[in-house]
């Protein structure tokens, strides 16, 4: 009898961080990982704006949780969370500077087969995306919300998340 195979998922912040507002989704799972343990079987990747090169770490996972920087016409700073069918709605409508890439990683592993059984974005409406290597001060405020948004995520798809020490995460 084959022993079932792990769980495979992948937290996965996309953005430039040199664009304020715009790195929100690396600086949301950076926070994420300070904050708790990342379950097992979870891989968290700084995909920048990177996008086919990350489509081998992308493939065959049982959930695939997208952090970013999102427009969706929400008041500045606020935190979406899309499952389901608004995931695919996500990747044909232009909300975010990475969704070409991200679309084309998404269409190809559809092709293959080998698309993440669960995807979960996490959006957060930026308030400015101008030269900056710092968040603005409402959408930073906004961080700890798409970080309860990932954990919630991956809670809901069964993974054990556990928060770090108070003493740990410092």
């Amino acid at each position: 009898m084959n022993a079932p195979q792990p769980r495979r998922a992948v937290l996965l912040g996309v953005g430039n961080i040199l664009l304020g507002d715009e790195g929100v989704g690396v600086r949301s799972i950076e926070r994420f990982a300070a904050e708790y343990h990342l379950p097992e079987g979870v891989e968290a990747l700084d995909g920048g704006t990177s996008a086919m090169e990350m489509l081998e770490d992308l493939e065959g996972l049982d959930l695939l949780v997208v952090v970013d920087c999102v427009r969706v016409g929400k008041p500045p700073a606020s935190v979406v969370v899309l499952t389901g069918d608004e995931v695919p709605a996500f990747f044909r409508q232009r909300l975010s500077p990475h969704q070409v890439g991200l679309s084309d990683v998404f269409a190809t592993l559809l092709l293959t087969g080998r698309a993440p059984r669960a995807i979960v974005v996490v959006g957060v409406q930026p308030v400015d995306v101008a030269l900056s290597l710092a968040l603005t001060p409402e959408v930073e405020a906004a961080v700890p919300l798409a970080v309860e948004a990932v954990r919630w995520a991956f809670e809901r798809e069964g993974y054990a998340v556990a928060p770090r020490e108070a003493r740990e995460a410092a």
